[in-house]
């Protein structure tokens, strides 16, 4: 994919309490702001919170499906969580680029997660590399 700087796409899911069991699963992150209503009511929050590896998680699946496509991985992430995120929001991730390298597939994306209300819950900055399957000659 030729990247241009400027160029954005976005993808959006909604995380469910599924979403967050499964990932807790994976990661052992048991967090009762996730997961004990009784405790999450008498923070400010009010509610149970998704975890934060799974609300950025979704940009995972942004760069290496989307843009900069697939074979992409992150080199570098620096993401601020700026509001929670609940069961059954509805998110929108955006990579917009910043800068592509000259001479190697590399690409500094500007990330930003936002929830169905337009409200910015995590934004950011990341380097990708995009890895292409290098071609042999057939003997």
């Amino acid at each position: 994919m030729d990247l241009k700087v400027g160029q954005k796409a976005t993808r959006s899911n909604t995380l469910t309490f599924d979403n967050v069991k499964t990932y807790a699963e994976i990661t052992g992150d048991y967090n009762p702001l996730h997961f004990d209503e009784g405790f999450a009511a008498k923070t400010k929050f009010k509610e149970l919170v998704v975890q934060g590896g799974l609300t950025s998680g979704i940009l995972n699946a942004l760069v290496a499906m989307d843009m900069p496509g697939p074979g992409t991985v992150f080199m570098s992430q620096n993401f601020n969580y700026t509001a929670p995120v609940f069961i059954g929001d509805t998110m929108t991730s955006e990579a917009e680029v910043l800068k592509v390298h000259a001479t190697k597939p590399v690409t500094k994306l500007k990330m930003t997660i936002t929830r169905q209300t337009g409200e910015t819950v995590l934004e950011g900055e990341a380097w990708c590399y995009t890895f292409t399957p290098e071609h042999t000659p057939q003997a």
